[in-house]
């Protein structure tokens, strides 16, 4: 039997380590599994702890209004080492690159407890782009014993630092088993602001917009180049899911507020979410999930950003790298709503990042690591 203490803090963490959780759960004769969450985004964590009925055994609510990244450190730091002195876990999970992930991976290291890093190896090579997210995971993966890359150019970017080979298991992203359990066909839209969407007869562009490097004018170069699209593709919707932060909040309503068939909505739940890229056309964003999800649902995406820790996407074609410049957003955004051709070779690329049993190679994994399985787990290989 080994203790195997789960952390994470935001709701793309939740998501992705849900079925690693419940995965853990289907072993409790050899795995006794212990969840602290630090709620560094408390909304829209609980929203997905509900929909994967996981129920924390530590919640040390974090969050306050207007944190800093000092303050999350610091607090998750603090409150992980509590519940880690209490509980001594055999192995720490952490995921990804939030400021809870290296947090909870610090906590580990100062009590010598072997941490465990899912989505391991991920890099764009720049210590600010993303910002803190590529230093996050950089120093998590300097802390962990056991590292889960999603994919091979995640184990060679591990491989290139000098991490043993013998600790890197290739498992496929978790996040493409959270969406299987999640997209539905049939599904029924019922989120506040989509009543006028006509998903039938309109093609509906999925926007999403957060990062710290595309505050002001970058987004605001966006948004002007979607508007002229939906001003000029009279059958095309764009909704917008606004960010939280006020600073963004700002800019989308200078540019996009009142704009006939662009929907500004509130944050979604990750149910509603999941199911809106399934049924968009194309997805514009900055996010680093979504273009892991997309991509598996056959939608198109075109990364808002000059740089990306995700290159499969680029090289498999499923994802275009087209930054914030209006000309370059305008250009790339219109060329696949016109070029049929253009859409249908995004469209149709294999998506690299997942087959849905990325869960169950980790505790496989995990259960060879830790717990005297003789079987090591097969690899994840496009």
């Amino acid at each position: 039997m080994i203790k195997v203490m789960t952390v994470f803090g935001t709701r793309p963490e939740a998501i992705k380590m849900a079925p690693v959780v419940l995965e853990l759960k289907k072993h409790p004769e050899q795995i006794q599994t212990v969840v602290a969450v630090t709620a560094q985004h408390r909304q829209m964590l609980d929203q997905v702890l509900e929909l994967f009925q996981i129920h924390p055994d530590y919640d040390l609510n974090i969050m306050s209004q207007s944190q800093t990244l000092y303050d999350i450190t610091t607090r998750a730091l603090q409150g992980l080492k509590t519940v880690m002195e209490l509980e001594k876990p055999d192995l720490v999970l952490v995921h990804g690159d939030t400021t809870t992930t290296f947090a909870g991976a610090l906590a580990a290291y100062y009590q010598q407890i072997p941490v465990g890093h899912v989505e391991a190896g991920l890099r764009t090579g720049n210590i600010y782009s993303p910002f803190p997210e590529e230093m996050n995971r950089k120093l998590t993966g300097a802390i962990s014993s056991i590292h889960f890359s999603p994919t091979l150019t995640a184990q060679g970017n591990l491989l290139r630092e000098g991490v043993n080979p013998d600790n890197i298991y290739v498992t496929g992203n978790t996040v493409i088993d959270a969406l299987m359990k999640t997209v539905n066909d049939e599904y029924d839209f019922t989120a506040e602001g989509l009543e006028d969407v006509d998903f039938k007869n309109h093609r509906i562009i999925l926007l999403t917009t957060h990062r710290r490097e595309n505050l002001g004018e970058p987004m605001r170069h966006i948004y002007k180049a979607l508007r002229q699209i939906v001003e000029e593709i009279k059958d095309t919707e764009v909704v917008f899911p606004v960010h939280r932060n006020p600073l963004v909040r700002k800019v989308v309503e200078e540019e996009l507020a009142g704009v006939d068939r662009i929907h500004l909505i509130d944050p979604m739940e990750y149910e509603p979410f999941a199911n809106l890229m399934h049924h968009s056309c194309l997805v514009l964003t900055d996010s680093g999930g979504i273009q892991e999800e997309a991509p598996s649902l056959g939608k198109p995406v075109l990364v808002l950003r000059d740089t990306t820790e995700r290159p499969e996407a680029v090289d498999a074609g499923t994802v275009h790298l087209i930054g914030t410049d209006y000309d370059k957003v305008y250009k790339e955004t219109k060329e696949l709503l016109t070029n049929e051709g253009a859409y249908a070779a995004m469209s149709n690329a294999v998506n690299p990042y997942g087959d849905g049993q990325a869960s169950r190679r980790i505790v496989q994994a995990i259960l060879y690591a830790f717990a005297g399985a003789t079987e090591k787990p097969d690899e994840f290989n496009v």
